[in-house]
């Protein structure tokens, strides 16, 4: 067995639910379940009654429950014990493209290590104290945590230039009726996927499919320039000069998104992760990139 199906075990364990084990462990769920089955096969016992109410462990579930964590624990004393000596942080992707470098000054003389991982993935690790701190989407469930804001920005539609709506001085939630929407999966960031999606609906807007986007720049830029009648949902300073797509604003009611620095109540760094904060909201003010000049509102 693998430590990450034990990690998912106790997820599922503790939640009693596998959508909610699978938002705090930052997968899908039809992956937790499939893990936990493979899990369940390869120690010939069933680990969970299914049923309307959700996952009830059984027996030997029980039995399990005890055994991982001690197995989860000992795994993280061990990583505890050979790790360097510097931060250990974490960048939720299609963050503001300065942030990283931001978070290695801000780290100061030892070299952080920076990974790149989902909101909900985030959460898991910070809580587990496997990250020290990570820049992630609000909202979230931050039962634990300590935070600051450190990003707050307009989202405006994102379209390829040869798009009906690319001409356009501003946009209307009517404007997009007909569309696909280019997003990403619920599991990733399900505060902030909530959130916007209230917005959208509360604004009478629907869009016609949502296609799950990959976080590579590439494959977001080319299913936007072939998709079929497709937006996105992006901040201004995520249209980049060249790359062939025009970002418009809102005539009103715009969502917005939100990111804040996370760590650990307990951490006795807390102070120094609401420095590093601090530093992350002051360098982001600067950050903006330029749109493409649009040209005249076609309507």
């Amino acid at each position: 067995m693998e430590l990450r199906q034990l990690r998912y075990f106790l997820a599922v364990a503790e939640e009693r639910n596998v959508t909610r084990a699978a938002e705090a462990v930052g997968i899908r769920a039809t992956s937790l379940s499939q893990q936990i089955i493979a899990l369940e096969r390869e120690l010939g016992a069933a680990l969970f009654v299914r049923g309307a109410g959700g996952m009830t462990p059984t027996r030997a579930g029980t039995r399990l429950v005890g055994h991982a964590r001690e197995v989860v624990e000992a795994a993280r004393r061990a990583r505890e014990s050979v790790r360097p000596p510097g931060l250990r942080l974490a960048v939720t992707p299609g963050a503001p493209p300065w942030c990283a470098a931001a978070l290695w000054r801000a780290a100061g003389e030892t070299a952080p290590e920076i990974a790149d991982a989902q909101t909900a993935e985030q959460l898991t690790r910070l809580r587990e104290g496997v990250l020290d701190a990570g820049v992630l989407l609000l909202p979230a469930d931050l039962s634990g945590l300590s935070h600051a804001p450190v990003e707050d920005a307009e989202l405006g539609v994102v379209v390829a230039d040869d798009h009906a709506l690319a001409g356009r001085k501003v946009v209307r939630w009517a404007d997009l009726d007909g569309c696909a929407l280019l997003w990403f999966a619920r599991s990733s960031a399900p505060g902030y996927y909530d959130a916007i999606r209230e917005t959208w609906t509360r604004a009478g807007w629907q869009p016609v499919a949502v296609h799950e986007s990959a976080p590579r720049r590439a494959l977001f830029r080319a299913e936007l320039a072939h998709g079929e009648n497709v937006v996105a949902l992006r901040p201004k300073w995520d249209v980049r000069p060249a790359e062939g797509l025009s970002w418009l604003p809102f005539a009103a009611d715009a969502p917005r998104i939100r990111y804040a620095l996370a760590w650990n109540a307990a951490d006795p760094n807390a102070t120094r992760y609401r420095a590093i904060a601090t530093d992350l909201a002051t360098e982001a003010r600067p950050h903006t990139h330029p749109a493409k000049p649009r040209g005249q509102d076609r309507r």
